[in-house]
Formats: structure tokens, C-alpha cells, sequence
């Protein structure tokens, strides 16, 4: 039998960590298969689609700038994807091009792994109103919090997302959040505000109850100011990079069939990459 192949793609994609994570599962199970970083750049990606089955892919993973692109160039969507708005996985089936978004899924079974009873926690607060906090406002409606909290220093963007999701989806600027902290028992920071190089602290966990749980989707620290100043203050906090380990599980059993188990000793693997760069 030929070999599984798969990959990611985007512009640029040196920095990516999707075939550390994709090889250490290849070789744990012993799947006679290969997972390739390939940059595209956004005027070939059309091109670059076209020719996956050609080229003997799977499927694979794409990050930025292509996850609008691939929105809009699949021929089948699923459910998460449209409600996201973008596509981060793609495969084959019967010849029809698919893409799925497992952002939302990745987001929602870090707080699985690492506070198991987060979903009963609600009103949520989300900071930054892009694409990642679609995946997270998605995640959060899927798991039944009724109370969502949109904060953005842009009014209309938060605006906008309040509209796309609906009933319980509230749109607010940044001078709003102190108020909206004090009964939310989710914080999470969607925007790069904590990110090496911009560590200003994305809001300020002092006002929240102490049963609150916060997290960050930045996971380069792995602990941003805001997990820190959380922590500090005795509160559960979470870190962002078992989102990026559980959001590759789906299309790894997609192309390679077996579902893979996010470990420590993955994690391990992926924080010492992260702590030699």
C-alpha cells in the first residue's frame, strides 16, 4: 500500500510545530505515513488544491493565510467550519475536497484535560473579536454557555460576531470589562496581546470571582502575563498549547486512521521545542 501523506500549509510555515506533532504520532504508532510543512503563497494556493489528490495527499492542515482561502475553495463544509467562517483541515473523500475547523474542538478539550468542569462555569468573557475567537465563541455555544461576552477594542467587530452567533452573544468595548468581569467564571484571551514581544496584560484578572478558570489561546509563552497575573491571584488557569495538541487530532485519524492520544510526553516534546527557540 502507498504511503499516508499529509501536510500543512500556509505562508510562511518554517515555524510551524503541526510535523513535530504529526511525525511523534507517525512513529508511536508505527503508521507507515509522512506529514510535509509545504509553503504556498496565496496567489498558487487555488493551484496548490487542485492537485492534492494528484500529488497523493490525504489531506492536511492549513494555517495562516489560507483559512479563508480554503473556506471558500472546498466543496463540502462541515458544520464547525461554517460557523467559524474558516477552515484549518482538509481531506479527500471520494474524490470531494472537505474542509472542517477544529479550533473550537482543540480549545474545548484543553479545558477538558485541564478543568473538567469548565462548561458549568459560565458567564464567559472572550477578549478580541478575529478569527480565533470564533473558534472559542463556537466551542463555548457547543458546550452550552448561554452568557458569552464579547470584549474588542473595535466595537463593530465584536458587533458583528454578536450578530453571526446570536441569542446570548453579547458585543462590548475594551472600557466595559472590568464591570463584565465580576461574574464571569471564564476569562479567555483570543488576541496576541501577552505574545513574546507585546506583553501588555490582555485585561486584568483581579475583578473576577475566585472560582473563575482562565486562559490564554497564546501558548509562545507558555505563560502569558495574564496566566500569570491569574495565577498569582490563587485562580485555575490554563495555558494555550493543549488547544494546538487537540486541535490536530481529528485530522490526523482523518488521514492516517487512528485516533491519536494528546500525552505528556507530547507535550513535553512540544514545550522543549518552544523552550529551544
Amino acid at each position: 500500500m502507498a504511503e499516508k501523506k499529509a501536510f500543512v500549509t500556509g505562508h510562511p510555515i518554517a515555524h510551524s510545530r503541526s510535523p513535530k506533532i504529526h511525525g511523534h504520532w507517525l512513529a508511536k504508532y508505527g503508521i507507515d505515513g509522512s506529514y510535509e510543512a509545504i509553503d504556498v503563497r496565496p496567489q498558487d494556493f487555488a493551484a496548490f488544491l487542485t492537485s492534492l489528490g494528484d500529488n497523493g495527499f490525504r489531506g492536511g492542515n492549513v494555517t495562516i493565510p489560507h483559512k479563508e482561502a480554503a473556506f471558500a475553495a472546498v466543496t463540502r463544509r462541515d458544520h464547525a467550519a461554517d460557523e467559524i467562517g474558516a477552515v484549518n483541515t482538509l481531506w479527500l473523500e471520494d474524490g470531494v475536497l472537505w474542509g472542517g475547523n477544529t479550533d473550537g474542538y482543540g480549545f474545548a478539550a484543553n479545558l477538558d484535560d485541564h478543568a473538567p468542569d469548565w462548561a458549568e462555569n459560565g458567564p464567559a468573557v472572550v477578549l478580541g473579536a478575529g478569527g480565533a475567537s470564533r473558534a472559542v465563541i463556537h466551542a463555548l455555544k457547543e458546550r452550552g454557555i448561554k452568557d458569552i461576552r464579547i470584549v474588542n477594542r473595535t466595537l463593530a467587530r465584536a458587533e458583528e460576531l454578536g450578530r453571526h452567533f446570536g441569542a446570548g452573544v453579547s458585543a462590548h468595548g475594551a472600557a466595559a470589562v472590568g464591570e463584565l468581569l465580576a461574574d464571569a467564571g471564564l476569562l479567555i484571551n483570543t488576541t496576541a496581546l501577552g505574545m513574546h514581544g507585546n506583553d501588555s496584560l490582555a485585561a486584568d484578572p483581579a475583578g473576577l470571582p475566585g472560582h473563575a478558570i482562565v486562559t490564554d489561546i497564546v501558548y509562545v509563552p507558555l505563560e502569558t502575563p495574564l496566566l500569570a497575573a491569574a495565577r498569582t491571584r490563587g485562580l485555575k488557569t490554563v495555558d494555550g498549547l493543549g488547544m494546538l495538541l487537540h486541535q490536530a487530532v481529528p485530522g490526523f485519524e482523518r488521514w492516517f486512521g487512528r485516533r491519536p492520544e494528546v500525552t505528556p510526553e507530547l507535550r513535553r516534546m512540544i514545550v522543549a521545542d518552544i523552550e529551544a527557540h
